[in-house]
Order: C-alpha cells, then structure tokens, then sequence
C-alpha cells in the first residue's frame, strides 16, 4: 500500500470518527440535553459529579472524551467515573467481563512526518506538523471483574458545594481584569476584562460561579491568548461557536472543582439546530475541539 493510500484512509478514517462524534452530541441537542450539563447525583445520573478518569493510570480523560463519557455514564446508568482499557485491566490482574460493550473514546494531537522534517531542512522552512486522531475504546471499572480493591473501589468524588476559594484562586492565577459589579455579566475583548454581578444578586451561590467561569471562557479568546474573533451578531454561527466554547469550558471547570452545574437559561439561546451546525462546521477543521 502505497504512502498516500495510507494518508487516504488515515483521513478518511479521522473524517468519519469526527462525524461520529459529532453525531452524538447533535442527537443529545435535538433531544433537548446539553451533554454539558448532567443531572449527577440523581436517579437519571448515579454517578457523582467529577471528571472521568482512568482507573489504571489516575489522570483525568480531557477534552471531547470527558462529554463522551459523561454521556456514557448517564446512558448506561454506572456509578462510577472511573474508566479502564481492555489490556489494563489485564495487566491488573483482572478482566472485562463477557458480553460488555465499551465506549470509544480519542485521542487527538500533531506529528512531523520524516519527509518534512527534511523538506524543512533542506529549504529552511518551518515543519508542517500534521493532526492525527487515534480511537480506542476503554470499559467503566463495573463492566470489570477480579480488579485490585483499590481500582474497583470507586475513588472519593468531590462534594458538590460552592467552592469559592477555588474559583477566586482559578480567577486571580489567570492574570485576567476581573471586575466585580453592576446587573450584567460580560467580557469586553477591546479592553480584555470580564465584569460579573456580586455573588448575592443570584438566588443560588453556583449560578454565580458558573456566569464567572463562562466569562472566563470567552476571555481564553483574546488576541494574546487564544485569537478567537468575537465579530458576528447574536444570530450568527461566529457567536453560536463561542457561546458554546464559553459554556463547555464553564462546565469543563465546574467539574473539575466538584461544582454541580446547572442549565443556564443562557443555554437556551442556544437552539439545537444552530448549535449542531456550528458542531458540524468546527469539528470537520479543529482537532483543538478534541482535545
């Protein structure tokens, strides 16, 4: 098989894993759900909030594979969010058990081919490095059997509560003007600083958090940081795609801190349709969205 044949399939392989994924959270979307935004510690959703993470290695899953996993936990109704490969939970001494299904998760980065690693040489030229996406696919530990006791138990997950000494340390490492004050949350991109209204104009403490970590979202774009535009009207694709960056970072943070989000009724400004578009038009181009 030639070398182009190889990058054909390889591309057409990365293409068909993106629509895969971007099938399924569409379908959650026109279903009514933000996979963001889960019911954790109820009837719907056993498991307790935090990041999905790897039984074997302890590091947490990033990226799209924590809303691939979310969902799965919702889905099949586990308890945990401990997660294990096939060959792990071998090496562990242990197995998956006969008849379970696990779920695919990715994992997305760059590489420099060999040949342009010696173009560049020979031309002076900067390497194109080149994205690459790798499915495998990993079993929750209670599809699991025979695994070490201190693998099988889940690990502790954070209490839900408000945990404002997190957030105002997460605030003050980003270095960003942060402002407290007014009716209105908001980040201004011309003079890079995000205004918030003080914690006691909302009626539950979490709701306070969650604006602020969404601001701090849409502050990741500035043009000293990650260069997003902020052009285009509250109808556009451009600020669809930015809501929902701003939305899942805040959820992403929220989890991270073992903060239960809840739906902001911003969410809902965000219809099905248009946000599924602008899924399907990122996620064909952004490996970074995978991450």
């Amino acid at each position: 098989m030639s070398v182009r044949t190889n990058r054909n399939h390889a591309v057409a392989d990365r293409s068909n894993l993106y629509d895969e994924i971007t099938g399924k959270i569409i379908a959650e979307l026109e279903a009514g759900r933000f996979p963001w935004v889960q019911p954790w510690g109820t009837s719907a959703a056993k498991a307790a909030l935090s990041l999905p993470q790897n039984a074997s290695t302890y590091r947490a899953y990033s990226g799209i594979n924590v809303l691939i996993l979310w969902g799965a936990v919702v889905e099949r109704g586990f308890s945990t969010q401990s997660w294990i490969t096939y060959r792990q939970a071998f090496a562990l001494g242990g197995n998956v058990r006969r008849g379970e299904h696990g779920t695919t998760v990715v994992y997305a980065d760059r590489f420099v081919p060999d040949h342009e690693k010696k173009r560049a040489r020979e031309t002076g030229e900067d390497a194109q490095a080149v994205p690459f996406l790798k499915r495998f696919t990993v079993f929750n530990i209670e599809q699991c059997e025979g695994l070490p006791d201190e693998v099988a138990a889940s690990a502790p997950l954070s209490v839900a509560s408000p945990i404002e000494p997190r957030v105002e340390a997460l605030i003050k490492a980003t270095g960003i003007d942060f402002r407290i004050g007014g009716d209105r949350a908001f980040y201004v991109p011309a003079h890079d600083y995000i205004q918030v209204p003080p914690p006691q104009a909302y009626f539950e403490p979490i709701n306070w958090h969650r604006t602020a970590l969404h601001e701090l979202g849409h502050a990741t774009g500035h043009s000293s940081r990650l260069d997003r535009k902020f052009s285009g009207s509250t109808a556009s694709r451009k600020y669809a795609f930015e809501e929902l960056v701003a939305e899942i970072n805040a959820a992403f943070c929220c989890a991270a801190m073992g903060i239960v989000p809840t739906a902001r009724r911003a969410d809902r400004t965000l219809s099905s349709k248009k946000t599924g578009a602008v899924i399907g038009q990122r996620s064909s181009n952004s490996v970074g969205f995978l991450r």
